[in-house]
């Protein structure tokens, strides 16, 4: 090794390197092959160190020791180690993760199979361009509590938000957390500040934001709405204009699930209340959880439309909004909290009629 050239040393190490895994050797030739490649590792020639990578990475019989210090090399043999060899251990990585650079960590983050263990590591300590690789990932597994780790401190990266919106498996809450760092993206872009003007941006990002949060909703399974109520209420999120919002399309589990967590109440109780309960009980229930008599009676009318239209099995109705006005203009006089409440539906309504209008003339273009 002291002589020989940088070309022929390398050879001389994938051999010994093939040597050591495939041949049958005495236990003292084994142990002076495993101390001859230790000592490779301070060869100056990185292509020798590159060659005894490309031997040893690919087997489960290597040595780890030798592994761990091939993985923390140059990019080029580090990266055999770390996306190859079956002998790094999860805690090996995560070790290497928090000892080594971002590079280190995105090499990390690529390697197949990658466990939830490693994910959750790589999420904590990882820039937002190691977590977009982990992101694109395919074959790792990370748990949603990962995922909400990650839109917590890199969800204002536009890069990670894209991957994180993408995955099918992105639990409801994370999305709607998602929702809030596009907003304040819009609200403090220079181009949309030019376009639509300060003063106007605030209330155009908010009802933007109120919008997809309410699609998001359409799409929520059972088990993540009270996780995505307790989110919303932490945020300030449900105010009554905001859960009338929800009503009045049709989001009616989720309006459930916010009475159950304001009430204190079970939710059968709850679900039995919406659908059954006389006028006085429902009203009851929902002035429990804050909501003033003065607007109390605009949700039970809601409520109860949305329950005659369950009775006829009515699936043509998506929203109540038209028939709320209907229903509140015979009643006559509104107080003025109520009149504010019932404006904000009108826009509903007329924002629906639109929506219908756009799809009748899409489908007339299809047909023809």
């Amino acid at each position: 090794m002291e002589t020989a050239k940088a070309g022929d040393r390398a050879r001389a190490a994938n051999a010994l390197a093939r040597a050591y895994l495939r041949s049958a050797m005495a236990p003292a030739e084994r142990q002076a092959a495993h101390v001859a490649m230790t000592y490779l590792l301070d060869d100056p020639s990185p292509r020798v160190r590159l060659a005894l990578a490309e031997a040893l990475a690919p087997s489960a019989g290597s040595p780890r020791a030798l592994m761990i210090s091939l993985a923390e090399d140059q990019p080029a043999i580090a990266s055999l180690a770390i996306l190859q060899s079956p002998v790094l251990s999860d805690s090996d990585l995560v070790d290497l993760a928090g000892r080594g650079n971002g590079l280190t960590r995105a090499l990390i983050a690529a390697r197949p199979n990658l466990s939830r263990g490693v994910a959750a590591a790589l999420a904590e300590i990882g820039d937002a361009e190691e977590v977009a690789v982990l992101l694109e990932n395919g074959s790792a597994s990370i748990a949603r509590v990962t995922l909400r780790r990650i839109a917590e401190r890199h969800g204002a990266n536009d890069s990670v938000r894209a991957h994180l919106l993408d995955r099918a498996d992105l639990p409801a809450a994370v999305r709607q957390l998602l929702v809030q760092c596009v907003a304040a993206a819009l609200s403090g872009s220079a181009f949309v500040q030019a376009a639509v003007g300060s003063a106007r941006i605030g209330r155009i990002t908010r009802e933007a934001g109120c919008a997809a949060t309410i699609a998001i909703l359409g799409s929520v399974s059972i088990d993540e709405l009270p996780l995505l109520v307790e989110q919303l209420r932490a945020e300030g999120r449900l105010t009554p204009a905001f859960l009338m919002h929800a009503l009045c399309v049709g989001r009616t589990d989720f309006f459930a699930a916010v009475l159950t967590a304001l009430s204190g109440l079970e939710e059968r109780r709850v679900r039995a209340i919406l659908a059954t309960a006389r006028y006085h009980a429902v009203r009851a229930l929902l002035e429990s959880i804050g909501l003033t008599r003065d607007i109390s009676p605009v949700f039970v009318e809601a409520i109860m439309l949305w329950r005659r239209a369950v009775q006829s099995a009515d699936h043509s109705v998506d929203s109540i909004a038209p028939l709320l006005i209907h229903r509140l203009d015979s009643l006559g006089s509104l107080s003025t909290v109520a009149a504010d409440l019932m404006d904000m539906v009108a826009k509903l309504a007329i924002a629906e009629e639109r929506r219908r209008a756009r799809d009748y003339a899409n489908d007339l273009a299809l047909a023809a």
